[in-house]
């Protein structure tokens, strides 16, 4: 695969789902790091081209970092620190809480 600086990712969504996606090109790889652009009106207007009043937008640039990545090129203390600044639990026990919820999704499907 390469990383052909030619593509660039598409964030889209589904009706259905409120998770975004990027549809990836076969001969591609998802950015190690997305930079995206917070958009907010001010609340305040200047007058456009027309001399109507168009709001003013402050723009604030923000950088989200793949987690596959990090948790690939941190140490575990360092990986769960970033978990830890991000609002998650470290990764050992969110991955005992996700298993325990699997176990119980088998265990009432193993019911049915």
């Amino acid at each position: 695969m390469t990383n052909n600086s030619a593509w660039y990712p598409e964030i889209m969504y589904e009706e259905e789902s409120k998770i975004p996606f990027v549809p990836v090109p076969t001969d591609q790889c998802m950015p190690h790091l997305l930079f995206m652009f917070e958009s907010r009106e001010t609340g305040e207007f200047e007058p456009g081209i027309d001399g109507d009043p168009l709001p003013i937008v402050q723009m604030d640039l923000h950088q989200y970092g793949n987690m596959g990545v990090l948790k690939e090129n941190l140490s575990e203390a360092d990986f769960d620190n970033v978990r830890k600044a991000l609002g998650l639990e470290p990764l050992a026990v969110a991955t005992a809480k996700g298993l325990e919820v699997t176990n119980n999704v088998r265990e009432a499907a193993s019911k049915l």
